[in-house]
This record gives structure tokens, C-alpha cells and sequence, in this order.
């Protein structure tokens, strides 16, 4: 494997090289073929605006076949290549806001949050799923550790609002995501990108395209981002959030006999970075001095520290995020006389490890670290027929779902900070490891403690489904279909005694034989119980639980035409979540969740197809929605455990679209949710009944893009586009979770605007070449994004993360 500090821009320059050479010996097509060649991957120039100055026709698979996105009755927004270009973004957390209703945070990359109309993926554990579908190529990514990936020669990402159970199934309640990548093509083309920005961003990419004979072709693809980090640790120096992450894809694409196409792609991803910093907020006293415990609603903020201007003091030990991640598609294709039959065959595999600070402090007497570390394989086969005619177009399909998943949740302590705990907690006022040293002269400070969860899962699932759209008048269209989905999963809990060897060692010199050297010590099993993890019943072996649920999700959907650039749809869907288990709290399951989803619905395009106009008014209600709390076991450090309510929103998506001239676009999107909880008891007792759920009301996104011809023998590409998000809407249970605090010198839970734009020059010819400079964050707006509390009421240590800072660089790429 090659080390995390590896820069492997010699396969860059291999790539570059020769695809240029092959472009040249056999000529290279330009224009228009060109362009398709090098899709996504290629930052050399702006997209091509249509000559005739409409807007473009984007082609989506949202409902498991080849349409018009203007013809899907389903709220659908496509991430297109310029898009990506014109942000600069490695993933989706650094497009977070220009999908308005979906939010993504990328502050942890093997633990990514999403949240998508309102519903987020929240948990880290394995013993749930994620309520938002992540495909890739049409293959199940959604697992917490690969399910935020760098772009690779991405063609488009589809963004699917509400429940899409029938089509993409039992974890998709809240929406998909589908990730389509560049297919191989029939002519040698390449493309090369290379980015320079400040705190010291290198970004490369190339893509290699080679037809290997009549019928075969292949295509290579490489992505490298690193960066030196924007925010440095006071006393060490030590630079965080930084950037280092490379990527790899092949593919080979067969055009077989009989009407068959096998496309083969595999790729692999390596990630390797600081964990995420912890900033301190509130200010120490002198050592030995012990800040006071912190008590939402009663504990004073009236001297925390603005965390945009405090300083970083982590001492976390072997602190590091780190994935590496394997995947291989295979997809086959055969035209038969009566249907179209697809096969998609899915292996995925990563590994993960993300040991981050939890105190925001570099004292040993407060020292809390954890870390997430997690083993992942799925497998998935999927069979669909296709068939249509005059009367009905029909998509039928059965699929099967592996996955086996490991996961350790560590907790690590010092003796020293062990005593802290219980001298806040009440349990030993005064410590116990400090008292014992004192009283003996033997030191029992400084050691270390550690604390395991082991949770392994294996989980089945097996569905078909079927959706016929029947085409019941010129100009109506009536859509029914359903998914019937098998779900079983076996998962086991394992809490043994903490791991404190040197501790132990030198207990050994206190209690010869177990027996205490003088009468006034506590009994020696005092000293190794867990302290957090300590359910009997799962200490001695695993305890283990079996459940199986079955389900069944339908959606009608009526669309009418009254003209043939004009929708209107109405739409009822219901989405279904498998039940699953609290990774840290053994024995503890919980039910599936459901949601049922009505819409209404309009797509058109006016003014002679120049200005595109959708819209739609939505209400669904959710039972049993899983969300994560953070939740206080006797006083002791807390623990994120599920929760389950009942939600229900109502709310707007609109998106406009101007092709105002030939060389002037521009475009507006905007969603509105009122979420509030139906029916809900905070893990503290308080009835949330009626009030928010914390999703702010509005979000929204607009910009402009202006492509000037015939400059310098090229063309000038400008964009400039802003993303806006509404204040978080609080409830009573808010404090408890970080959120919505008093805090005078700073604030949580407030909206946020980015801004971005780029300035590009393409040049012409029949190698075009690109010279762009960008900025993201333009007007450099920060944000504290949450006060963490986890070691807020046992070492009075509440942190908090905060926004990126500005970013700008310069980017020159080429197209052949």
C-alpha cells in the first residue's frame, strides 16, 4: 500500500502523456466529440452553451429508465460537471447549499452527515442504516464510511427529493442520491486538470480514453487532493484540516454479440488526513485548576471564548482520519426480443479509522479522545427488465443486499483525567488514582485507559418491485408501482474490561495476590470496571439479537400534459427504513421507520424553451424516524444513542432557469420546510409535541454564468453563484444537544451564505487549453457550526467546529 504522504503525480504525467501521444498518432476528435469524451473529469473550459440559446435537455435514469428530466414527475436536481467545475469541489460537502433542502458535512469524511428535506443521516453506528440512498453507477454506497467519496469523471449527480422506496428501496425514505460516472467511448480523447490554491491546495486530475479494438474500449481516470490545512494547533504547530485524499478508476466497456454490453469498473480511493480539531471554548484556569462542569439551561457562557478567535490546543494521541476503499461494478446488458434485461453485480469494501480529540484541550488531567473504527463489505445483484410500447412503459426487478460490518467505538482516558470525572460526577469527590499515589508513593497518574465496543453486524435484504407507467390518454400518464422488501439482520454487542496494562502492572506492586499492602485501599475490582461501557450482560462475550421485518411501498403518480412543454403531476409514495440497534447500548433495538409522502407538482419550459420553470408543495409524515441524541447515562461521559418520533413537514421546492441570451444564464432554486415533530419525548423527559425539529425554513441558491466568444482566439467563461441557508429553529431539547445556545460571544444555529465565482479562458484549436483563477467563500464568512457536549458535564470541556475560510487559486488544464 502506498503511505498517506504519497503524491503519485508521476501517474498523473503517465496519463497525460499518453493520452496526448495516442490522441495525436491517431487524431483526435474535436468539438462536440470531444467535449462528450472528456465529460466530467475535464476542468478545461466551460460547458458549451447551445448555439441556439435554449436551455439544455439533461437526461436523468431518476426512475430507472433513460428520460427527460423535464418528463419525470419527481422532484429531480442534477449536479451537472460545469456545476463542480465552476466550485472547485472534491465532494459533496463542498457543494453543501447549492442543492437547497440538501445539506451535507464533510468536517468528518469517513462520517459524513446528510440531511435531505429536513431528514438527516445522523448515526454512526452500524447497527443503522441511512435514510437517504447513496448509488453509485447504480450500486448501493450508503454505509456511513464510503458514502462521501472525491468526484472521479463524474457525468452527473442526481438528487432525488421525497421517498423513493418502490425504485431504489428500503433506504432511500427520504430521498437518493445517484452518482452516474463517465462511461468508456469508442476514440481515444484525454483530459488533464491541474489546481494551485492558498493553504497550499494541489489539486490533479486526468482522464485517459482508448478504444483496445472494434468493440472494446477502456478508460482510466485519477483524482489527487491535498492540502496543508487552514487552522493550527497553538502549541504544536500541528496543521488541521487539511486535505489528503487520491483516487483511482478504471473501467472497460465490451460491446458483446447478441446485442450484449459489459461494462467492468473498478476503483479505489485512499484517505488520509488529521481527525477533525476540537476548539476549546471555555477559558482554563491555572494547572491543576478544573474548569466547572457544564449544565445547559443552568451553567453560565457569559466568559466562553469565540472559537473563530481561540486558540487550537488538541493533544489527542495518533489523531488521524483515515479510509481506504475498494469497489468493483460490474453491469450487463442484453437486448432480448420482448425486454431489455439489465444485470448489476456490486462488491464494496473500506476500512476506516478516525481517532479524534473530545475535550479541546492539551491537559493530560482532561484528556478524552475517542475513535470510530469500522470494516465494511457488501456485495449486491440486481436483475431489471424493461419493456415498452404504445401502451405502458414497464420496469420490473429483483435485487439482493449483503453486507458484513465490523466496528470498534474506543474511548480513551488517563488515569488523571479518569479521576476528574469522578471527582465532577460526585462519585469520588477528590479523585481516586491522585489520593492512592499520594497516600502511597506509588504514581498511578498518567496512565493510560481504554474502553471498547465491538459491534458486528450481518445484514440480508431481498426485494422485487415492479412500476408501470401507463400511458392512459395522449395526454395523460398514470403511474403505479410497488416494492416488496425482506429485511434480516443479526448484530451482537461486545463490552469487555477496559485496557489499561500499565495500570495494571502497577496495581500488581499494591495488591500482591489481589490483596491490598494496606487496609485502607478499595478492593482491587474497583480499579477495572468500565466506567462507560459497562453492561454485564455483553462484558464476559457478545451478546447477540436476530430480527427480520418485512414491507411494503407503493407510489401512484398522475402527470398530465396540456401542452407538450408543460407537467403538472400529483403523487402519493410511501418509504421504508429496516428497524436496527443502538451500537452502544447492548440489547437496545428499535422498529423500522415509515414515511408517506403526497405531492403535487409542476415542470415547464417557456419562451421558446429559454426559461424553465418547476415547482412543488409536498406533506409526509414519519413514523419511527431514527435520529441521534446525545444522551447522559448516570453521569458518567454520555452517549449518542438513536431515538425514534414522529415527524411531519409540509413544504415548497422551486427551481427557475434563464437562458437569457446566447452567452447569459442564470438560475434561482429555493425549498421551504416546516418540519415539527408530531409526537416525541426527549431522551431528558421534555415533550417536543408540536415543536421544530431544528430544520431551518428556508434554503436557497442562485447565480449567473456569462460566456464571452471570440476573446483571444477562446472564450471567457465568468461565474458567480451564492448559496444561503436559514437559522436553525430550535426546540426545548436543543441545549441539551449543543445547539441554540446563549452564548454572548458567539452564535450557533444562525444562517449562513457562500459565495463563490470563477473566472475561465479557453482557448481554441484542437488542443484546448484552460486558464482559470476561482474563489470559494469569496466574502470569507464564517460560522461556528455546533457546540459539542459530550465532555461538557463530566470535564467541563464543550467544544466547537467551526467553517472553512476563504479559498482562491489558479487552475490550467487541457483537453485532447
Amino acid at each position: 500500500m502506498m503511505s498517506s504522504d504519497y503524491r503519485p503525480i508521476h501517474l498523473f504525467l503517465a496519463l497525460l502523456a499518453s493520452g496526448a501521444v495516442a490522441a495525436a498518432e491517431s487524431g483526435s476528435r474535436a468539438g462536440d466529440d470531444a467535449a462528450d469524451a472528456t465529460g466530467a473529469v475535464t476542468a478545461a473550459g466551460p460547458a458549451d452553451s447551445p448555439e441556439n440559446g435554449v436551455i439544455e435537455t439533461v437526461t436523468v435514469t431518476a426512475q430507472r429508465r433513460t428520460q427527460a428530466a423535464q418528463d419525470v414527475p419527481i422532484p429531480v436536481q442534477v449536479v451537472t460537471p460545469q456545476l463542480i467545475e465552476s466550485l472547485a469541489a472534491t465532494d459533496l460537502a463542498q457543494m453543501s447549499g447549492y442543492v437547497p433542502g440538501l445539506q451535507v458535512s464533510g468536517e468528518q469524511p469517513t462520517q459524513p452527515g446528510y440531511t435531505l428535506r429536513g431528514i438527516s443521516v445522523t448515526d454512526f453506528g452500524i447497527g443503522t442504516d441511512s435514510p437517504i440512498g447513496i448509488y453509485e453507477d447504480g450500486v448501493y454506497t450508503g454505509k456511513t464510511g464510503g458514502a462521501l467519496l472525491m468526484f472521479n469523471d463524474v457525468q452527473r449527480i442526481e438528487v432525488l427529493k421525497g421517498p423513493q422506496g418502490t425504485l431504489f428501496g428500503r433506504n432511500s425514505a427520504a430521498g437518493a442520491i445517484s452518482v452516474v460516472s463517465n462511461a468508456p467511448v469508442d476514440y481515444w480523447s484525454a483530459a488533464a486538470t491541474a489546481r494551485f490554491g492558498n493553504y497550499g491546495t494541489q489539486y490533479y486530475n486526468a482522464m485517459v480514453n482508448a478504444p483496445l479494438g472494434q468493440d472494446v474500449a477502456a478508460r482510466v481516470s485519477f483524482v489527487d487532493n491535498h492540502s496543508q490545512g487552514w487552522l493550527r494547533d497553538s502549541a504544536t504547530g500541528e496543521r488541521y484540516d487539511r486535505d489528503g485524499d487520491w483516487g483511482l478508476r478504471a473501467q472497460l466497456r465490451w460491446n458483446a454479440p447478441a446485442d450484449t454490453q459489459v461494462r467492468f469498473i473498478w476503483e479505489h480511493e485512499n484517505l488520509s488526513q488529521p481527525a477533525r480539531p476540537a476548539i476549546g471554548v471555555v477559558p482554563l484556569p491555572a494547572a491543576p485548576g478544573l474548569p466547572p462542569p457544564f449544565v445547559p439551561g443552568l451553567s453560565s457562557t457569559a466568559n466562553w471564548i469565540d472559537p473563530l478567535h481561540a486558540p487550537v490546543l488538541n493533544d489527542v494521541i495518533n489523531g488521524v482520519e483515515s479510509r481506504t476503499y475498494d469497489g468493483a461494478t460490474l453491469r450487463i446488458e442484453h437486448a432480448f426480443g420482448f425486454a431489455d434485461f439489465t444485470s448489476i453485480s456490486g462488491y464494496r469494501h473500506f476500512n476506516t479509522y478516525n481517532r479524534e480529540d473530545q475535550d479541546g484541550t492539551n491537559r493530560q488531567y482532561l484528556y478524552f479522545d475517542d475513535a470510530n473504527i469500522e470494516q465494511n463489505t457488501s456485495w449486491s445483484q440486481e436483475f431489471t427488465l424493461a419493456h415498452k410500447n404504445e401502451h405502458a412503459d414497464l420496469v420490473a426487478g429483483a435485487d439482493y443486499y449483503y453486507d458484513d460490518a465490523n466496528q470498534t467505538s474506543q474511548l480513551n482516558f488517563f488515569t488523571d483525567s479518569i479521576d476528574t470525572v469522578l471527582n465532577n460526577t460526585g462519585l469520588a469527590p477528590g479523585g481516586l488514582y491522585g489520593p492512592i499515589t499520594q497516600a502511597t508513593g506509588v504514581d498511578l497518574l498518567g496512565l493510560p485507559w481504554q474502553e471498547n465496543m465491538f459491534n458486528h453486524g450481518i445484514y440480508r435484504a431481498a426485494a422485487v418491485y415492479g412500476d408501470v407507467i401507463w400511458h392512459v390518454a395522449p395526454k395523460w400518464n398514470l403511474t403505479t408501482g410497488v416494492r416488496f422488501t425482506h429485511d434480516e439482520k443479526d448484530f451482537s454487542w461486545y463490552n469487555p474490561t477496559r485496557t489499561a496494562p500499565q495500570l495494571d502492572a502497577t496495581l500488581a506492586a499494591l495488591y500482591p495476590g489481589g490483596v491490598p499492602v494496606v487496609p485502607f485501599l478499595p478492593p482491587l475490582q474497583t480499579f477495572q470496571q468500565n466506567l462507560v461501557f459497562n453492561t454485564p450482560v455483553s462484558t464476559a462475550a457478545p451478546l447477540r439479537m436476530s430480527n427480520s421485518w418485512n414491507d411494503t411501498s407503493p407510489r401512484v403518480v398522475l402527470d398530465y400534459k396540456p401542452v407538450p412543454d408543460l407537467m403538472v403531476y400529483g403523487s402519493a409514495a410511501k418509504g421504508y427504513q429496516a428497524g436496527g440497534y443502538n451500537a452502544l447500548e447492548p440489547g437496545a433495538k428499535y422498529d423500522p421507520e415509515t414515511v408517506r409522502n403526497y405531492e403535487l407538482g409542476l415542470k415547464s419550459e417557456l419562451a421558446d424553451h429559454r426559461l424553465l420553470l418547476n415547482a412543488s408543495v409536498y406533506y409526509y409524515l414519519y413514523s419511527n424516524l431514527q435520529n441521534l441524541s446525545l444522551i447522559t447515562n448516570g453521569g458518567l461521559i454520555p452517549q449518542y444513542q438513536v431515538t425514534v418520533s414522529d415527524v411531519h413537514a409540509k413544504g415548497l421546492d422551486v427551481e427557475a432557469r434563464w437562458q437569457a441570451s446566447e452567452g447569459l444564464r442564470l438560475y434561482a432554486i429555493a425549498a421551504y420546510i416546516d418540519s415539527t415533530y408530531k409526537d416525541f419525548l426527549a431522551p431528558d423527559g421534555k415533550d417536543l409535541s408540536g415543536q421544530a425539529t431544528g430544520v431551518p425554513l428556508w434554503s436557497a441558491a442562485g447565480g449567473l454564468d456569462y460566456l464571452w466568444r471570440g476573446v483571444a482566439s477562446g472564450d471567457v467563461d465568468f461565474t458567480l453563484q451564492h448559496a444561503y441557508t436559514g437559522a436553525a429553529r430550535c426546540n426545548l431539547d436543543s441545549p441539551a444537544q449543543g445547539a441554540c445556545l446563549s452564548i454572548p460571544s458567539f452564535r450557533t444555529g444562525e444562517a449562513t451564505n457562500r459565495t463563490d465565482a470563477r473566472l475561465a479562458w479557453t482557448s481554441h484549436g484542437l488542443v484546448p487549453v484552460t486558464v482559470a483563477v476561482y474563489s470559494n467563500n469569496l466574502f470569507d464568512n464564517r460560522y461556528v457550526t455546533g457546540v459539542q457536549t459530550i465532555s461538557a458535564t463530566t470535564l467541563g470541556t464543550p467544544f466547537t467546529n467551526i467553517s472553512a475560510p476563504r479559498f482562491y487559486g489558479v487552475e490550467v488544464g487541457a483537453r485532447f
